[in-house]
């Protein structure tokens, strides 16, 4: 299967859910909100959120500072 992430090409091997997806680039845990198609998709709905291939999907960190 085959994402877009962040504008670049991903590679999955199956079908994942968004939480799969940020807990194998390593950021489960962290501040960070994600888009797929043009959808913001709360956090609470990330585990039950299915990616699709041909999903373009966009993570950002959220960064905090002064």
């Amino acid at each position: 299967m085959q994402i877009q992430l962040n504008g670049e090409p991903h590679a999955l091997n199956s079908t994942i859910t968004a939480a799969d997806l940020v807990a194998q680039l390593g950021l489960a845990g962290r501040r960070i909100a994600v888009e797929i198609n043009e959808q913001i998709v709360p956090r609470s709905q990330l585990a039950e959120t299915r990616l699709a291939d041909g999903d373009q999907v966009e993570i950002v960190h959220a960064i905090g500072g002064g």
